[in-house]
């Protein structure tokens, strides 16, 4: 009887083996890393986008340190915008809460002029 136990052990073991090899996992290896596109924003766009955050209700917050570094940016490629960034971002901080959404449609409308 034990003799028959073993057997029996001994042919699911063998059977369990064959089919790990039979079987396998699939695909061995590290998969491809997926390459993906993103468009960098230059620092006008960027200036905008907080603009237009600041228009739709957004309060101002710690990016409010950047705003001489983007304004040093966009002068290098256009120095009539920054000029209004400088100006525009100087008015933003002394805006009270309630006046920041309007003061900043008023400069973004003077940027895209």
């Amino acid at each position: 009887m034990k003799a028959q136990h073993v057997q029996n052990g001994i042919a699911c073991l063998l059977i369990g083996i064959a089919l790990a090899i039979l079987g396998g996992c699939g695909k061995s290896g590290v998969p491809t890393p997926k390459t993906y596109q993103i468009p960098m924003k230059g620092p006008l766009e960027e200036a905008k986008a907080l603009l237009e955050n600041y228009a739709s209700g957004a309060p101002m917050g710690s990016e409010a340190s950047r705003f001489k570094d983007l304004v040093d940016a966009v002068r290098k490629t256009d120095p009539a915008k920054a000029d209004v960034l400088e100006k525009g971002f100087a008015e933003l901080q002394k805006t009270s809460p309630q006046g920041l959404a309007p003061k900043a449609r008023e400069i973004l409308n003077a940027l895209n002029k």
